[in-house]
């Protein structure tokens, strides 16, 4: 199963040729992002592990999401390279997943440091960056670096376990942006801006599983909730809400 979001890399037409470091000259858009891809692993990594201490890993965690905010431009430049100040090109570019992942960055780049909010922007990074490098491995020879090539496909036997862990990421931020909120450490607008990257997540045409793990999570609750053993009130409450949260997504054509 490849991958379905709109970050990935595009396949360069026709064999590799010439090796490695031809291919990645011929296709440097590619390699400038798979090179950001890595940097943002890098300092996503260094947050989640403080190993440089915390003050650091701050940094890193700003850093992590300046990087995947430049990978995800360049993918928008890519995918829409004629710019255009109009409410159509606007309307266009909110469709691609780079888009989504541009705002992405932005909302959290400057907020107080929340790992939940890293792990989306590391394992994206991580998925593409492996999948260009391993069309770079083919570019040098066909069995070249088999150590390397076994990780890299054991990271994509599990590609469809880490797109579900990321949906559920984004979908728990939201909540967790409302906490930060009545805690002090997010500011007004961030729920509201929250929400709308989660209406575009929950839309996307590339990657279905936001959408898909709402669904799983509502028919869970209900299952959970419709037990003779559930409490008349925790049953109310839990489907006055499955109603609110269903009332507030959008309508996917």
């Amino acid at each position: 199963m490849h991958i379905v979001a709109d970050m990935a890399d595009t396949a360069p037409t026709g064999p590799p040729q010439g090796g490695a470091v031809q291919f990645m000259m011929t296709n440097k858009l590619d390699t400038a992002m798979w090179l950001s891809r890595w940097f943002t692993v890098y300092c996503s990594a260094l947050f989640i592990l403080p190993i440089l201490g915390l003050h650091e890993a701050a940094s890193f965690y700003q850093r992590a999401l300046l990087a995947n905010a430049l990978t995800s431009a360049l993918r928008l430049h890519q995918r829409l390279p004629h710019f255009q100040l109009s409410r159509a090109f606007l309307a266009q570019a909110l469709l691609e997943d780079s888009c989504h992942y541009l705002l992405y960055s932005l909302i959290f780049v400057n907020s107080y440091p929340v790992t939940m909010s890293i792990f989306p922007v590391l394992l994206f990074s991580l998925l593409h960056a492996s999948t260009y490098t391993k069309k770079i491995l083919d570019a040098k020879g066909a069995n070249s670096m088999p150590f390397v090539r076994g990780l890299l496909n054991r990271l994509n036997e599990n590609q469809q376990n880490i797109l579900k862990f990321i949906a559920c990421n984004e979908i728990f931020l939201m909540p967790a942006t409302v906490f930060m909120l009545l805690s002090g450490q997010g500011s007004l607008l961030q729920p509201f801006i929250y929400y709308r990257f989660l209406t575009l997540r929950y839309s996307s045409r590339r990657n279905p599983y936001c959408r898909t793990l709402f669904t799983e999570l509502r028919i869970i609750l209900e299952h959970i909730v419709m037990k003779p053993a559930c409490p008349e009130f925790v049953r109310r409450l839990c489907m006055s809400s499955i109603a609110f949260v269903s009332r507030l997504a959008p309508t996917v054509a």
